[in-house]
């Protein structure tokens, strides 16, 4: 199985690394891509940048990855979100979300750029409490949880839940005692509730 984290400018580091980690320690395939492709992408504010090394491709993703921003909360991370908009982003992750076989995954504001792109209107999902508001105001239904399973589509909610949303998928697509095994590799126990 691959499993594609997709970076773009001003991305949330943490967002990324940790269900990367995640993953890659419970077997998985993972690869930073772009929607552009290989290239240098920039973190939100300077924080560091990594390297794309491939473009976002749904035909041979298992599982797509959409981090969030890192930045000032009321500036930075709505226009950091809404400029991914102008790229080829959202057609890429409609093309993941309308194939048969892969699982669109998010990480706090991640969801916020599915939803901005008129891609999960009438779903569940959830996103950073501070997003709860202009989520619900896209036409998402807003479930405050850690995790959102719907099916094709599964959302976690803040910077830090991207170890339990990678522990989850793990347990999902790969078997409970890998993922088992890896949260106690990592010494993390799961928080919260996975809403299904």
């Amino acid at each position: 199985m691959l499993a594609q984290v997709v970076l773009f400018d001003g991305f949330d580091p943490l967002d990324v690394i940790a269900p990367y980690e995640v993953l890659a320690s419970g077997g998985v395939e993972v690869e930073l891509v772009s929607a552009e492709g290989p290239r240098r992408v920039p973190a939100g504010s300077n924080l560091l940048t990594l390297e794309a090394t491939a473009r976002l491709d749904p035909s041979r993703a298992g599982i797509v990855i959409v981090p969030g921003a890192a930045g000032d909360v009321e500036n930075e991370i709505p226009m950091l979100l809404a400029a991914t908009l102008g790229t080829p982003l959202p057609g890429l992750l409609k093309e993941a979300l309308d194939r048969d076989g892969v699982t669109v995954a998010t990480v706090c504001g991640g969801s916020l750029v599915l939803a901005m792109a008129g891609l999960i209107k009438g779903r569940p999902a959830t996103t950073h409490h501070l997003g709860l508001d202009p989520l619900a105001a896209t036409g998402v239904l807003v479930v405050d949880a850690r995790v959102v399973d719907d099916g094709d589509l599964v959302t976690a909610s803040s910077v830090t839940s991207g170890l339990d949303l990678g522990l989850y998928l793990l347990e999902r697509e790969v078997s409970p005692r890998v993922a088992h095994d890896v949260e106690t590799l990592f010494r993390h126990e799961r928080r919260g509730v996975v809403w299904r």
